[in-house]
């Protein structure tokens, strides 16, 4: 079973509907009315819910994540990636998500 997955704001809105239409569990920030709100916030969020997150932030979160694992917390899995274009960005996801599962990300950060 592929990653359970939860898309930052900065990352395309459209892209978690194709997500679910290739039959992917995902979901957006602005779906579940977090725009705004703080990266360790977003991540704490995504762990409770047991979602990977995707982020085009790379920097904040992998900050994020070498701070987490200090820390002894664990998370669901970090996607990074800088800025691509929607399809380019679906499509090397897609790819990824084939490779992974949950338990193969769990506490990883994995680069596009």
């Amino acid at each position: 079973m592929s990653a359970r997955i939860f898309l930052d704001e900065d990352v395309h809105v459209n892209l978690a509907a194709a997500l679910r239409k290739r039959g992917h569990n995902a979901v957006h920030a602005l779906e579940e009315k977090r725009l705004g709100l703080p990266d360790d916030s977003q991540l704490a969020f995504a762990v409770k819910e047991n979602r990977c997150l995707v982020t085009f932030n790379v920097g904040d979160f992998v900050r994020l994540h070498n701070q987490w694992i200090e820390e002894g917390r664990e998370h669901c899995g970090i996607i990074v990636s800088k800025q691509l274009p929607v399809g380019e960005c679906l499509r090397r996801l897609l790819a990824l998500l084939q490779r992974e599962s949950d338990d193969s990300m769990k506490g990883q950060v994995r680069f596009l």
